[in-house]
């Protein structure tokens, strides 16, 4: 076990390494990159992809001679600085290697548009997707699990195909539809105002009991938990109830009732250790996905501040120091966590020994 383990934990540099060269590379080859977008937005232009509005940009509207910036365009020397001060007068090479340099030591440098270390932006940005991610995977395996081996046992009942039909229902309503919906619903759109629709706590929590606290934080995170839920559940429900349906008609099942065990035991003692195996396997990716990507639309919906946002803003900004700090940060996550799964594998089914195989 230790020396799987090791060989895992040394895989991860090589990965890790690979994932940020591709991404670095890929950057070298974006038009539109922070000095540009510093440059547009002084000579008013607000945006290296937007024109710059009134005809010819040099020109005042009235024909005469202004001493706007913007107007006569930026120095070279201020140019030159602003290269200099963002690293850019250096080879990529030698960018690349000091920025993994920063990053094994776990210093991600600080945002280029906002006066605050990459590191502390996204603690700050944390609470959210932590409350987002961890809700949602677990509220999905929690229904996902029971309601999938209980459809494979009840398979062709009508309990299975009014579930499926709601499953299905479910999956193909994507999850801002759903949020959409939830919002007109419940939180004062254009029904009933049950639910706040902005932040994860009220503005007076701090003085709320503890009871108080706890229920203001649910009473807040409910609809975007909901929202997000919706579609990893129907999904892992089907999946589930397909893993459970090959192992039960498997010879080993047929054997241990012809001992004569009872189907309690024979579900979750033999069965499930089996079936869920590839239910498992696809936690890391819908942990990631869900943690920092999936929750950029409900985020923006429900007006909270997380990492899908944050990773937006940063990527539409060209704020490199943020894309490369969360993308190192959360490659790094999902590396681990992929290890972690091969330890519940062996933990549900012993019989597993990825040492031996390696």
């Amino acid at each position: 076990m230790g020396a799987y383990i090791l060989r895992r934990l040394l895989l991860v540099i090589p990965t890790l390494v690979g994932i940020m060269v591709v991404n670095f590379t890929l950057t070298q080859f974006v038009p539109g990159g922070p000095i540009e977008q510093i440059i547009a937005q002084m000579e008013g232009g607000g945006d290296v992809f937007e024109g710059i509005s009134g005809g010819g940009g040099g020109e005042l509207l009235d024909g005469g001679s202004s001493d706007y910036i913007g107007v006569r365009g930026l120095p070279p020397g201020f140019i030159a600085q602003l290269e200099k001060e963002f690293g850019f007068d250096k080879p990529p090479l030698e960018r690349f290697l000091s920025m993994m340099w920063n990053y094994v030591r776990f210093d991600f440098g600080q945002s280029y548009f906002r006066s605050i270390s990459v590191f502390d932006l996204v603690m700050e940005k944390m609470p959210v997707s932590i409350t987002l991610g961890l809700w949602t995977t677990l509220i999905a395996y929690a229904i996902s699990i029971p309601l999938g081996i209980k459809k494979a046992v009840r398979d062709g009942t009508k309990f299975d195909t009014w579930t499926s039909g709601a499953i299905i229902i479910g999956y193909a309503i994507p999850g801002f539809l759903f949020a959409i919906l939830l919002i007109v619903l419940f939180a004062g759109g254009s029904y009933f105002r049950i639910f706040p629709l902005r932040g994860l706590t009220s503005s007076n929590f701090e003085e709320l009991s503890m009871l108080g606290k706890i229920g203001d934080y649910f009473w807040h995170i409910a609809l975007p938990v909901l929202s997000m839920t919706i579609a990893s559940f129907a999904t892992l429900t089907l999946l589930t109830k397909n893993s459970f349906l090959d192992e039960i008609k498997k010879q080993y099942v047929l054997t241990a009732k012809a001992k004569g065990l009872g189907e309690s035991t024979i579900l979750y003692r033999h069965v499930f250790r089996n079936a869920m195996l590839i239910v498992i396997s696809g936690f890391p990716a819908l942990f990631i996905s869900v943690f920092f990507g999936g929750s950029l639309i409900i985020e923006t919906l429900f007006s909270l501040d997380g990492l899908g946002r944050l990773g937006y803003e940063a990527a539409v900004a060209r704020d490199y120091p943020v894309v490369f700090g969360t993308l190192f940060a959360f490659s790094l996550m999902g590396l681990v966590v992929g290890i972690l799964t091969d330890l519940t594998y062996m933990f549900i089914d012993p019989r597993i020994d990825f040492e031996a195989r390696g």
